[in-house]
């Protein structure tokens, strides 16, 4: 079967309404709805119903407040760590390519999502089925795509609830916290759920531009007060010397720097809540949202682990572990206003990232439903829905407390998301002319990208092996 055919028959928006599924006729339909059989030969709107595309009212604006929350996170806090391990030389150039590498493949996604006339790919699962056949889609794609779903909301449980822990104990007058690691693991996940109620992704624009003021604000606070303090810093004392050049603790600086260029898994899903028309295709608005989110994110990440690092250099600590170890040095050398705004801040941006990252998971279990009961699901139904998965990243969370030391070794998975199969879903969607250019450059950088992903988690193996690891399983 043509490449064509595998597109339009496993995208959800390739059948017309009230007939048979667009596939088994010559052309396209115009204006082709959403729809699947149930089993009295009726239709139903199934992609009308679901939450990722149940609104198509979205604009630059709402595109850019999904782009930019979604693309910048915690991970940005890695960065310093990075460049401890690699240098300034080294750690400037493995950032700066990997940024460049990232918006190539956001491009290629761009305009993949509707490469085929008529057909809009709205989910990334969808895209990979589509480019790789059913069973090799699926076996490529579920687990990534899911990870970062579900595995990133609880990371963020995990980091969210230990910054609640820091937060009181930063504003603690004795240093005592009065409450449990457990207990701020529950007070951010209850916060968590009441923010995943939004009913479709279009509609959580107004948390997505909170969370992406919120990170700026925590960024810019955290490069700007070591700038501020110049006059009375003393820089004799800092060293910038690498003092581990061991094969697992540079690779599993660039694993870090890596896992920080987030968000190409949501990329199809943010470009479907936007319009589209033939005067007016969605990849002209998705690209300028695209372009200015990522100058806002190229801003952050670069004067974040720039900045940090020329202001601490060998104190931070060249390793992954809880994000921003070296936050604790804030603590020390500024007031304790900075120190709780920085993780105010922080705490409400990963509130804000936990919802648009958990949507791929709600949208996936409403599919289940609604292509089962052939109806969409009720207000209560989608809410218990999103409780239940909210309790399944909660109890990970409590359960793998240690998630953040793995998160080269498991992110190492993930991006294969962002660095590879955008490529070969180029060759395979579009099919550029063979040893072309355009074909050989993507099968370069995506088997390059494939390379690195292995060479990820034999080195985070390695580290974690010479290291070690204390996994404290179901006592956080």
């Amino acid at each position: 079967m043509s490449n064509k055919a595998l597109a339009i028959l496993f995208d959800l928006e390739s059948q017309e309404r009230g007939g048979s599924p667009s596939f088994m006729s010559q052309s396209l339909s115009k204006d082709p709805q959403p729809t699947s059989d149930d089993g009295d030969g009726g239709r139903i709107p199934l992609e009308e119903w679901l939450p990722i595309t149940e609104s198509r009212k979205g604009n630059v604006y709402t595109a850019t407040f999904h782009l930019f929350c979604s693309g910048l996170g915690l991970q940005v806090l890695l960065l310093p760590a990075a460049f401890a391990a690699l240098g300034w030389v080294w750690g400037v150039i493995i950032l700066t390519v990997g940024f460049a590498w990232k918006l190539y493949t956001v491009w290629l996604l761009v305009h993949l999502h509707e490469a085929v006339h008529g057909i809009r790919f709205s989910r990334y699962l969808r895209l990979a089925i589509a480019s790789f056949g059913v069973k090799l889609g699926k076996l490529l794609g579920i687990f990534p795509v899911m990870y970062l779903s579900g595995g990133a909301c609880s990371i963020l449980v995990i980091t969210g609830g230990k910054t609640i822990q820091q937060l009181l104990h930063i504003m603690s007058e004795d240093g005592k916290v009065p409450l449990t690691t457990l207990q701020c693991f529950v007070i951010f996940s209850c916060l968590a759920v009441v923010m995943c109620q939004f009913p479709n992704l279009n509609s959580l624009f107004g948390i997505s531009l909170i969370g992406g003021v919120m990170a700026i604000a925590y960024s810019t606070a955290i490069w700007s007060l070591p700038l501020a303090s110049i006059p009375h810093r003393n820089q004799n004392n800092v060293s910038y010397a690498t003092k581990n050049t061991s094969f697992d603790t540079i690779f599993n600086a660039i694993g870090l720097i890596a896992i920080s260029f987030r968000g190409n898994n949501l990329i199809l899903e943010i470009q479907g809540t936007l319009p589209s028309d033939s005067k007016n295709p969605s990849r002209k608005t998705m690209w300028r949202a695209v372009v200015i989110s990522h100058v806002f994110i190229a801003v952050c990440m670069f004067l974040v682990a720039i900045v940090v690092y020329w202001a601490y250099g060998d104190k931070i600590p060249a390793t992954g572990g809880p994000i921003g170890n070296y936050l604790e040095l804030y603590e020390q050398d500024y007031s304790k206003r900075a120190a709780c705004f920085i993780h105010i801040t922080f705490i409400i941006n990963c509130l804000c990232s936990y919802p648009i990252n958990l949507m791929p998971a709600c949208d996936n279990a409403e599919m289940v439903y609604t292509t089962k009961r052939h109806k969409p699901c009720s207000v209560f139904v989608r809410m218990m829905f999103r409780v239940f998965l909210c309790l399944v990243c909660f109890f990970v969370a409590v359960g793998f407390t240690f998630l953040p030391y793995l998160a080269v070794l498991i992110g190492a998975i993930g991006l294969l998301v962002t660095f590879t199969y955008p490529c070969f879903m180029w060759i395979s969607i579009k099919q550029p002319q063979r040893e072309s250019l355009m074909w050989w450059f993507n099968v370069l950088v995506g088997s390059i990208g494939a390379s690195f992903s292995v060479l990820f988690v034999v080195a985070s193996a390695l580290h974690l092996a010479d290291k070690g690891l204390h996994a404290n399983f179901f006592n956080p």
